[in-house]
């Protein structure tokens, strides 16, 4: 099995809250790249967002990403974004198992509709902007991903279940 496994989607797949169980079951460390960013800076993701944009915080989580991914035996939740440097992709593909995990726009915006703590959601229209995320970013995830599991309509235990046959049949 996999030393690290890495988890990567949209915003609202799910990615921590799996990482955590798979983490739990596997005896690895998890980490929140997010989590991670905001306890080193001591302010939460928004605020970066809003002082230093986009870019200040796609930076901070590269140098996040990079640490963590060379730790070994850990379960790592990245970023929504963590894909749009192509030093991040190298590094999850190089230095573990990257798992996608997909949902369908309706149900992440189900997910995340009521959540302030989404700065790339906070505009007129938030379904709109993950449509636009969505495109984007589905075929980064594909490229780095040596599993893909559709979390939609599944219970939390289900798709635990299927990453973990998936992970033994590596």
């Amino acid at each position: 099995m996999a030393a690290n496994i890495f988890f990567v989607g949209l915003m609202g797949a799910g990615k921590t809250t799996i990482g955590r169980i798979i983490a739990k079951h596997l005896n690895k460390t998890f980490y929140d790249s997010d989590h991670e960013i905001e306890r080193r800076t001591g302010v939460s993701i928004p605020v970066i967002f809003e002082l230093e944009k986009e870019d200040g915080f796609r930076k901070r989580e590269a140098t996040v990403i990079e640490e963590l991914s060379r730790m070994q035996d850990i379960v790592l939740a990245t970023g929504g974004g963590a894909v749009l440097l192509p030093q991040n992709r190298k590094q999850l593909m190089e230095n573990g198992t990257v798992i996608y995990l997909r949902a369908n726009v309706q149900e992440l915006w189900q997910r995340t509709r009521n959540d302030k703590n989404r700065p790339l959601l906070q505009n007129d229209n938030p379904r709109k902007k993950l449509e636009q995320l969505f495109a984007q970013r589905d075929p980064l995830y594909r490229e780095v991903a040596s599993i893909i599991v559709d979390t939609g309509g599944q219970p939390v235990n289900a798709i635990v279940h299927q990453i973990e046959q998936k992970l033994l049949s590596l």
